[in-house]
């Protein structure tokens, strides 16, 4: 276990490299893997660590460069964005129709459950769209939605404007600033800054959880 950690830490580390390898190896086949990636770390709720922002940052990089087509990439990948949480939402709604025990799903700990739950306390519906841009949150989010009762055709609506803003503007922000001098000779420090800034807000909350208690 690891070993198969430390090759993921990796791997998303040097993403940038790792993705021209895919382009280089496999052509055009690399479309259907980008959009597995985005598909399952949306959809499978005990994969919240695959990479989400610094892999669409990337991808929008190497489109800039010519590699990868924009256009294919906006629309694969929003269709991979709103599957994968519409399937996530169906598997939450299969668990409270079963009434099984959520604190004891594999993989998954209770207070990442608990944290996404205050997240809809404070921010109610639009958590979906605001979850987009938090890792394990946006996990997370439509799985809880479902286990609140949340009306199907409510969360279709926030899933839709949540898959277009989050994957539109980090490949926007690939494709426009990605090819940058500085940016590209440092994109593996830009890659973990995106990843600091995205997870800061749950740190925060987290924070706030324990001085509370």
């Amino acid at each position: 276990m690891e070993e198969f950690l430390a090759t993921l830490m990796a791997w998303f580390i040097h993403l940038d490299a790792h993705l021209l390898e895919l382009i280089d190896a496999h052509g055009d086949w690399v479309y259907l893997i980008l959009f597995l990636v985005i598909f399952i770390e949306t959809g499978v709720i005990i994969m919240p660590f695959l990479p989400g922002d610094s892999l669409l940052f990337i991808a929008g990089a190497l489109a800039a460069k010519g590699l990868l087509d924009p256009l294919t990439l906006c629309v694969l990948l929003f269709v991979a964005a709103v599957t994968g949480d519409a399937l996530n939402f169906s598997i939450g709604a299969w668990f409270k129709r079963r009434a099984l025990d959520t604190s004891k799903i594999p993989f998954v700990k209770a207070e990442h459950i608990q944290h996404t739950q205050n997240f809809f306390t404070t921010h109610g519906g639009k958590t979906i769209i605001l979850a987009r841009f938090v890792p394990i949150v946006r996990t997370l989010a439509p799985f809880v939605a479902a286990l609140g009762s949340m009306p199907r055709k409510v969360f279709f609506t926030y899933n839709v404007t949540g898959g277009f803003l989050w994957v539109g503007s980090l490949l926007a922000a690939g494709y426009l600033f990605g090819n940058i001098p500085w940016i590209s000779r440092n994109l593996t420090a830009v890659v973990l800054g995106i990843v600091v800034l995205s997870i800061m807000p749950a740190v925060v909350g987290w924070l706030r959880s324990r001085r509370v208690a």
